[in-house]
């Protein structure tokens, strides 16, 4: 139970600062308000938003129950989470994330939300090759490296039917 509770306290401060506070800095530094009407593109932004955040919330949850650990790098799970949304990409929470700041972007049609999400992707990105993978192969060893083998970092394989 403690690693759930410490595990929502730690996405609650990346969603909180990360996916809201930030790209409301974003919005008011470039005079963009909330639509007036609701039109196709905020739909489709709402909907790639719920999309990705079922996602993310996918990946909490998994890591909680599977790995017994946070998604948070300085409490990181103590097992290899290779199940749920991680059997598809190595980075789901990320790309949960990054989808729903571009979802953002397009429900208030703003060009530099999108250029903040891809700055998230850049940065997350960066984060992952050079210190995430790194930690997880000092980790897990040859079970990590197999995974790595079997999943790819951001785009799932395409299976043949």
């Amino acid at each position: 139970m403690f690693v759930f509770v410490r595990t929502v306290t730690y996405a609650t401060l990346f969603i909180g600062f990360v996916l809201v506070y930030l790209p409301a800095r974003v919005l008011s530094w470039s005079g963009i308000a909330r639509p007036a009407t609701i039109g196709v593109p905020q739909v489709a932004g709402m909907m790639i938003g719920a999309a990705a955040a079922a996602v993310a919330l996918w990946c909490i949850f998994t890591f909680v129950w599977i790995g017994r650990g946070t998604p948070a790098p300085f409490d990181p799970p103590r097992r290899l989470v290779i199940l749920g949304p991680y059997r598809f990409v190595r980075n789901p929470m990320y790309m949960g994330a990054g989808f729903a700041l571009a979802s953002a972007a397009l429900f208030f049609q703003s060009l530099p939300l999108l250029a903040y999400a891809g700055f998230f992707f850049l940065v997350t990105h960066l984060l992952v090759v050079f210190y995430e993978e790194p930690a997880l192969r000092r980790t897990f060893g040859q079970e990590y490296e197999a995974y790595c083998r079997q999943v790819r970092r951001w785009r799932p394989k395409m299976r043949a039917a």
